[in-house]
């Protein structure tokens, strides 16, 4: 039997509290049954009956206070009452005597017992809340309201922690495919470019990523400079199928730096690049050897036959002396069995341009490198004013080839000359030298300004307002500061290694061996001297020597250092010196001089113009130099040279001349340094007199195993040819 629950729910009313909810339940065909097994089925009684009923009725049923009530306040909830299946019926007692029961319907009389229990109570709806809420405020504002607004719709789900989460494994999938060298690409086919290599392909890292870097190294060499070379080579004379490979932080394969302050001003147009003319003709590169000579970095461990590696571009942050390890700047370690030290000295720069605007930084230039030279070459305009600020070694060697090379002479470029000393090399020189050096730097065209400082520098349109200690101005183009370096230790403060308070540099023992393995040469060594005490020397010479020692042991020799370094410099055709030991103007001097003949004077002249002594001297330092011999001029141009050479002496005869001697440097009346000034071919002799470290009575005598009042056999053979 199919039973049907009708139930009378009608829409909720403003009208008197006084309600009654009925519940009707029918049974279809009349039959009685208990509600424990039945399953009710509530359905809404249709309410059109009621809409029916007028307005006038519903008012008559009202009290006056409602009736005022609805009709000051009158409320839309009154006329659309929801008759949907899920609304609830309110029906006052007046409707229920008025409705007419349906068909079907149990019909039930006044004061009369149902036959039929009361039927289950039904689950009230959510929105009786609301209508019990209502008629609360009917009864206490005595009037109908409005409904309270719908609740706020719930706040929306923010994705910003998914999207940053997203953005962050992103990241960290890039870095992790970037470390693993996933975007490196293949590597070169070949190791290394050839002598005439791109431009842009040198100025680049290489290799491109540190994983290509061998994760050990029989002979690690910090530095790609003179001291590491030397060493590669005098590590493969005691062991041929050596494993060595440099690091770096320049872009270039090594290279020798003095020509970049003396010959390489001094080419023709018509030479290449970073190539310069020997003494007798001969071209060669600065570069110790053609690019294919070194090995790939990435193919040295696998070597059968040994071979050095340069990684160019890279710097190494610490080494961890005890378990051999070097690591570089990005955290790649690399482990040794011996390790070089030689990252050689940088050059000082002076407050006054440090400090200075960028737009002034721009225009300075601390002379160093390949690149140093490259840029202030490239950036020397057709009347273009340079100034260069210091005195010693470098600043006077550049001042002389700006002024005298061809390609500055072309472009009308105008060299000043500015130092705190009374004179050129005013260190290293003794006072009456050292001015004697500055007026003939004065002949060659260089505008030489001595004992002033640069008290303000600030940009003047386009150019470099200098401000000097006697507050005159000085208008230039561009400044280039040469006033001395200093060693290159960065590495000692994250390594634990010692340095010395005074001259500087690492300190090393007579062996140049820093702690156990670690060895160290170059500029930045302050070594022992067996002779001298506790030394440090920036010289070309220098490096190739300690270089090599310091080689011999790292493969176990143990020699002690005891070699006197020599230096040179050309300060065009009237000075050209060679030195060894202790150079030191504060040093006590005898000096003893000769005037040069109007042939010497000539063939310093030749010299000058095909390149210079230095070439020669440089040749001397380098060990394993093969070349070409070619000649330098023609018989006719030597002619013309020499007679231009014998007007010049005869023209300018100085009261002092100081064309050609030898100057000796005491401490405790003992000779300790030489220099040989316009004298060549007698460094041997020079360092047997330092070598016996002895006092003389006359030096008088000793000069004359220099010859200087007569020429020397060499050089009359060698012009005879």
């Amino acid at each position: 039997m199919l039973s049907v629950s009708r139930i009378a729910v009608g829409n909720v009313r403003c009208v008197h509290p006084g309600f009654v909810r009925v519940r009707k339940h029918v049974l279809t065909g009349g039959f009685t049954q208990t509600f424990g097994s039945r399953r009710w089925i509530s359905v809404k009684v249709n309410h059109s009956l009621l809409a029916k009923e007028s307005t006038l009725n519903r008012r008559r049923r009202q009290t006056p206070t409602e009736h005022n009530a609805e009709s000051n306040e009158p409320c839309s909830c009154d006329e659309d009452e929801p008759n949907g299946p899920n609304s609830s019926a309110i029906i006052t007692p007046c409707d229920e005597k008025r409705r007419i029961p349906m068909m079907g319907e149990l019909i039930q009389f006044p004061n009369d017992p149902s036959p039929y229990p009361a039927p289950p109570r039904r689950h009230v709806p959510i929105n009786r809340f609301f209508q019990e809420t209502e008629r609360k405020t009917i009864t206490s504002t005595g009037g109908p309201t409005c409904p309270p607004p719908p609740p706020p719709p719930p706040p929306k789900q923010s994705y910003t922690g998914y999207i940053l989460g997203a953005i962050a494994l992103t990241a960290g999938g890039l870095g992790l495919a970037y470390y693993n060298g996933l975007f490196d690409g293949a590597p070169p086919s070949e190791p290394v470019d050839d002598t005439k290599e791109d431009a842009q392909r040198k100025k680049k890292t290489y290799p491109a990523s540190s994983k290509d870097l061998p994760k050990h190294v029989p002979y690690l060499l910090i530095g790609g400079g003179t001291a590491s070379i030397a060493a590669f080579r005098s590590i493969r004379v005691h062991d041929p199928k050596a494993k060595v490979m440099m690091i770096t932080n320049e872009l270039e394969m090594p290279y020798m730096r003095p020509p970049l302050s003396k010959e390489l001003w001094f080419n023709p147009t018509e030479t290449e690049p970073l190539k310069f003319r020997q003494w007798n003709g001969s071209e060669r590169s600065i570069f110790y050897e053609a690019n294919d000579y070194y090995i790939d970095p990435s193919k040295l461990s696998e070597s059968p036959n040994g071979g050095v590696a340069v990684a160019r571009g890279y710097e190494v942050h610490r080494l961890d002396v005890v378990n051999r390890k070097a690591i570089l700047t990005d955290g790649t370690e690399i482990t040794y069995d011996k390790c070089l030290i030689a990252t050689g000295a940088r050059p000082k720069n002076l407050p006054i341009f440090e400090s200075a605007p960028r737009e002034v930084r721009e225009r300075v230039t601390l002379f160093k490198s390949v690149h140093d030279f490259e840029q202030l070459s490239a950036k020397l305009d057709d009347g273009s004013r340079v100034a260069i600020v210091g005195g010693g070694f470098l600043g006077s060697e550049l001042a002389c080839a700006l002024s005298k090379s061809e390609q500055t002479r072309k472009k009308k470029v105008e060299v000043f000359q500015l130092f705190h000393e009374g004179g050129n090399m005013a260190k290293v020189l003794p006072e009456y030298l050292s001015s004697w050096t500055t007026e003939r730097l004065r002949e060659e065209g260089v505008k030489v300004w001595p004992k002033t400082q640069v008290k303000a520098v600030e940009m003047q349109g386009s150019k470099l307002k200098l401000t000097l200690m006697d507050d005159s101005v000085l208008l230039v183009d561009r400044v280039i500061v040469a006033v001395g370096s200093e060693p290159n230790t960065d590495l000692a403060k994250t390594s634990g290694l010692e340095v010395d308070s005074q001259n500087g540099g690492f300190l090393v023992d007579a062996e140049l061996r820093a702690r156990s393995n670690v060895f160290v040469a170059g500029d930045a060594a302050c070594f022992y001297d067996t002779k001298f005490g506790r030394r440090r020397v920036e010289h070309h010479d220098h490096a190739i020597v300690s270089g090599r020692l310091a080689g011999e042991n790292m493969v176990g020799l143990n020699k002690p250092y005891t070699h006197q370094s020599m230096f040179w410099s050309d300060l065009g055709p009237r000075i050209s010196y060679e030195a060894i030991g202790l150079i030191d103007s504060a040093l006590p001097t005898v000096a003893v001089f000769a005037k040069r003949t109007a042939e010497e004077m000539s063939r310093a002249v030749a010299a000058v113009t095909a390149g210079g002594n230095d070439s020669e001297k440089l040749q001397a330092a380098n060990a394993n130099v093969s070349v070409d011999v070619k000649n330098v001029a023609s018989i006719a141009e030597e002619q013309k040279q020499v007679e231009r050479a014998k007007e010049q002496s005869k023209e300018q005869e100085p009261e002092d001349s100081f064309d050609k001697g030898v100057i000796f440097y005491l401490r405790d009346k003992k000779v300790v340094g030489l220099v040989l000034w316009n004298v060549f071919n007698r460094m041997g002799t020079a360092r047997k007199i330092l070598d016996q470290h002895t006092e003389y009575d006359d030096l008088n005598e000793v000069a004359k195993l220099f010859n200087l009042h007569e020429r020397p056999a060499e050089d009359a053979e060698l012009e005879a040819e």
